[in-house]
């Protein structure tokens, strides 16, 4: 036997067109004789002797006149003639015509399973040689080609003569289990988390309580001590009195009291049971027993060891405390501290301040005060001013407010202030402290707090505050002195009532506009910022929410803290609240910056005085919209930037002096907090090339402030990375919790889809299942990739608001990835437990977990990839698109694919799928095998490698997404 070609064998010598003998035709074979054989395979025997019919269990093909064992598998009889058809059945070939010697051999060929189907052994048999064919006992099933019969599953359905164990009962089982879960889960999520926060609000009241019978007792102790001393100066000054009247006084009992004395004593006294009472004995409270003891032992630190007490008390340190309840204890009794000094101080004046700041031990901050002068933002590309001749200061333990009309640059200038004026040309001079240092090396110490609030509306309100301490606070503060800082917001910003609330979404309603406007603000001040910046923090705020908002910034300023806020025509007693006011026109030119005292004595200077009835700001604010038309004294609106300059000495540039002021009033009308279309000239509006330059020097400058280093001059250690990966690790897996019903309802799609195609797909043998599985690469990826988009889709605004604020991106992003592992491990699990039972692969269960598990964390890394780089409807029209399009194109046989093919994910998943499929067929399959392989460009070592290169795709998709994260951010 000689290869003649490819795919092709040399018949034997003496079986040719010329001389066709016996021996030659399909299903005989003959003997070389007595004859020795040579094994050079150059030259091959004449077999022509002895010629009989193939024996049973071997096949002879045409012409090689040889006996060719059958291989394991295969079923080999004698054929017989068919008289009718004058074919020997059960195989395809004819004896030779006008020889009647010659009957039916044996088997002819052995080849593929579509070609050669009668050599295998059939579905409901098995053949433990290849000459012996049984039938499948009941409970036992035969797949095609079957050495031996197999056990069915107890509950499986298998009768005599089966081709495969019918174990859609398992699968049934599965789903109404995993189906109860989830429902389970469904309804029971929201309970998951409520009984430690329950327990933990009920530690926290008991906190309060006491605390707040602490100070009670204390101030009702003070008050009865203080009388008791009057008393007693009153008493002594009549009893030197009556001692000089009267010498014989020292005589009597000096037991004895005078009775009129005892009466005005008893009189004198607060009407508090403190022990001496004769009346009814009643069941004594808490606070009675805290004062009965003082008064028995007033050197006594019991009860007031860590609250408030008297100054003179020894307070122990934060440090010191170690449970719940002595924390909350003395976090709760410092706020009823600074509450009682706050109902003396009520105004929080200067002098109120100060007195304030002597009588609680206040924590100083590093200060920092922000002088500009000349500050000027020009847009890159367009040459607009949005910000032009900007100079003051803000110091730190004031609160300045910054007003104007719309497109007066009031965001803008705090942008600016903050260093996060992206696509402008910042000329002029801001300095820190005196220093002309960047203002991004203090961002730990700096509290910006956004226009819109970005709050995580799946934490309540207290996690949310928690979370923002945790990773911006000091490292090294206590942990009493954290709870007292959080506390302190909460109970400051009026937030109390709502603490345990969650803050709510679009989709669930969850506390009011006006709570979540003041959380927005929280998670600002719990990292106690020496610098707070707030955009329009009183917008959409009722009267008495902005004021409760801004006594709480005012609380912050009694540490030193510099405040700046943007508000939007104030009431009279909100306005008077603040320190100093900035007032800017149209076009960011400042119109006033100074005490707000002093701002009418200003304007009235100038001839604009505020009519009565007319709230100031409101007043100032219309002459600076044009709508109040000034007196006939010469004046215009436009004038008063100039007015302004003038009256400070500043320089006055040159275009700015034209007495009509349009120029002032012309340029840059453009700014983040409104823009304007009436600013910009016809031809500025319409140079898309323009457009275009500003939009390419913002994204230049945003991926420039986000790979800049900048040096920390805060002096400020807060937690590193592997700290606040364990912050982000516990919020993300509170947020998972609380959004168990849409996990369910993720896992119950994919448990229907399962159901699905492993009911409608065939896992053939002849393709070795790659059609079934072909559908499987299909579905699996695209809704794991939709359910996986969600984990940074909607939580860009949140990411950006938390990175610029110095916490780890890195730390963010594993903590998301880690918790998701978990979905990368279950849903695989949950899909396959409905596909192979409803499709009975021959692959194990476990190879098909591992190729499905595999395939889900790589897919899953795409997703984040494209979660982050692209807005949420275009992703999740990218998740549908790749899976089909890329699965398509891994299934077709031609050049492209070959050449692409090697590349894409979902060629690596078929082949590893197809593989894991092929290697349960041997024996009889093997040439079907290799067949099938060969012409998918498959083979069977590459199991291990595809997989390989599904979480090597799955690492690289990741690393990718990251550089995305921290690369593309937004404004």
């Amino acid at each position: 036997m000689k290869g003649g070609g490819r795919g092709n064998l040399k018949p034997n010598t003496n079986c040719n067109l010329s001389s066709w003998v016996n021996g030659c035709e399909p299903g005989w074979a003959c003997s070389v004789g007595d004859n020795s054989v040579d094994l050079d395979l150059n030259k091959m025997p004449r077999r022509i002797l002895e010629c009989e019919p193939c024996c049973e269990g071997f096949f002879c093909p045409r012409g090689l006149t040889c006996m060719i064992p059958c291989p394991l598998g295969a079923f080999c009889p004698l054929s017989t003639l068919n008289s009718e058809t004058g074919v020997c059945d059960p195989y395809h070939y004819q004896p030779p015509p006008g020889q009647t010697n010659h009957s039916c051999g044996g088997a002819e060929v052995w080849a593929d399973v579509r070609s050669t189907t009668e050599i295998f052994c059939s579905s409901g048999y098995y053949c433990p040689t290849t000459a012996l064919k049984l039938p499948c006992n009941k409970g036992h099933y035969c797949r095609t080609g079957s050495t031996s019969q197999t056990s069915c599953y107890k509950l499986a359905i298998c009768e005599s003569k089966s081709s495969n164990q019918n174990i859609t009962a398992y699968g049934i089982m599965f789903f109404a289990g995993i189906s109860l879960v989830l429902l389970i889960i469904y309804n029971c999520s929201g309970q998951m988390l409520s009984s430690r926060e329950r327990k933990q609000a009920k530690s926290r009241e008991r906190a309060a309580i006491s605390a707040r019978e602490n100070v009670q007792a204390s101030e009702k102790w003070k008050s009865a001590k203080e009388i008791a001393r009057k008393h007693a100066t009153g008493l002594q000054s009549q009893l030197s009195r009556t001692f000089s009247r009267k010498k014989y006084v020292s005589q009597q009992d000096p037991q004895k009291v005078p009775s009129h004395a005892r009466s005005r004593s008893e009189a004198a006294l607060p009407p508090l049971p403190l022990g001496t009472s004769h009346t009814k004995a009643k069941k004594q409270t808490n606070l009675t027993k805290m004062v009965q003891e003082l008064e028995e032992n007033p050197d006594s630190h019991d009860g007031f060891n860590i609250e408030i007490g008297d100054k003179n008390v020894k307070k122990p340190k934060g440090e010191k405390l170690n449970t719940k309840s002595q924390i909350f204890k003395y976090a709760y009794g410092q706020i009823e501290k600074e509450k009682a000094l706050q109902e003396q101080n009520k105004d929080l004046t200067f002098s109120g301040v100060i007195s304030m700041a002597s009588d609680i031990d206040i924590r100083t901050r590093p200060p920092i005060e922000v002088c500009f002068k000349d500050l000027t933002l020009t847009l890159k590309g367009k040459n607009k001013h949005l910000l032009r001749c900007v100079s003051g200061k803000l110091s730190p333990g004031r609160v300045s407010a910054v007003m104007g009309p719309s497109g007066a640059g009031k965001t803008t200038f705090l942008s600016a202030l903050t260093g996060k004026a992206a696509g402008c040309t910042v000329t002029g001079v801001i300095l820190i402290n005196g220093k002309p240092e960047p203002v991004q090396s203090y961002k730990k110490i700096i509290g910006f707090v956004p226009q819109d609030d970005i709050v995580h509306g799946n934490l309540t309100v207290e996690e949310n505050l928690w979370f923002s301490a945790r990773c911006r606070l000091a490292s090294d503060l206590p942990k009493p002195e954290k709870v007292l800082v959080v506390e302190r917001v909460i109970e400051s910003l009026g937030l109390q009532p709502v603490r345990d609330s969650l803050v709510g979404t679009v989709e669930k309603r969850g506390i009011s506009g006006g709570q979540r406007k003041r959380v927005n603000v929280g998670l600002e001040m719990v990292m106690e910022p020496s610098l707070l910046i707030l955009d329009e923090p009183t917008s959409g705020l009722d009267s008495s929410s902005s004021q409760l908002l801004l006594r709480a910034t005012r609380r912050e300023a009694l540490e030193g803290v510099n405040v700046c806020m943007v508000v939007h025509q104030p009431s009279y007693s909100l306005f008077r609240m603040f320190d100093d006011l900035v007032l800017l026109a149209k076009g960011g030119l400042t119109v006033y910056h100074g005490p707000v005292k002093t701002v009418e004595e200003y304007f009235a200077g100038i001839g604009i005085t505020v009519p009565d009835r007319v709230n100031p700001p409101d007043h100032f604010i219309d002459i600076l919209e044009g709508i109040y038309k000034l007196p006939s004294t010469g004046l215009n609106y436009k004038d008063l930037p100039v007015r302004w300059m003038i009256h400070n000495g500043y320089p006055i540039p040159p275009d700015m002096l034209d007495s009509s002021g349009s120029q002032a009033s012309s340029v840059g009308e453009n700014s983040a907090d409104g823009a304007s279309p009436a600013a910009a000239t016809s031809d500025q509006s319409g140079d898309l090339w323009s457009d275009i330059k500003s939009n390419v020097a913002q994204k230049k400058d945003r991926m420039r402030f986000n790979f800049l280093a900048w040096s920390d001059l805060s002096h400020r250690k807060t937690p590193g990375v592997l700290l606040q990966y364990k912050y982000f690790l516990v919020r993300v897996g509170k947020q998972r919790l609380r959004e168990a019903r849409l996990q369910a309802v993720d896992c119950l799609i994919l448990l229907l889809a399962g159901i699905c195609l492993g009911t409608l797909a065939d896992v053939s043998d002849e393709s070795f299942g790659f059609m079934g599985y072909l559908y499987t690469v299909i579905a699996v990826p695209l809704l794991i990739k939709i359910a996986a988009l969600r984990s940074f889709s909607l939580d860009k605004l949140h990411y950006w608001r938390e990175s610029a604020s110095g916490m780890s991106s890195l730390a963010y992003f594993m903590a998301k990835d880690t918790v998701d592992h978990i979905n990368t491990i279950v849903k695989p699990a949950v899909y396959l437990s409905m596909f192979y039972f409803f499709n009975n692969p021959r692959s194990s269960i476990l190879d098909n977990y591992l190729v499905l598990l595999c395939v889900v964390y790589c897919v899953t890394g795409i997703a984040y990839a494209l979660a982050i780089y692209f807005e949420p409807g275009q992703a999740q029209l990218w998740s549908v698109l790749l899976p089909v399009v890329l699965t398509l194109v891994a299934s077709k046989d031609s050049k492209f694919t070959a050449i692409v093919g090697d590349y894409i994910y979902s060629k690596w998943a078929l082949e590893a799928f197809t593989i894991a499929n092929a290697r349960r067929y041997s024996g009889v399959w093997l040439i079907t095998r290799c067949g099938v392989l060969m012409k998918r460009g498959f083979a069977l070592d590459h199991w291990y490698p595809c997989l390989l290169k599904l979480i090597l795709l799955g690492v690289i998709s990741r690393c990718v997404a990251f550089l995305l994260l921290i690369t593309f951010q937004k404004k």
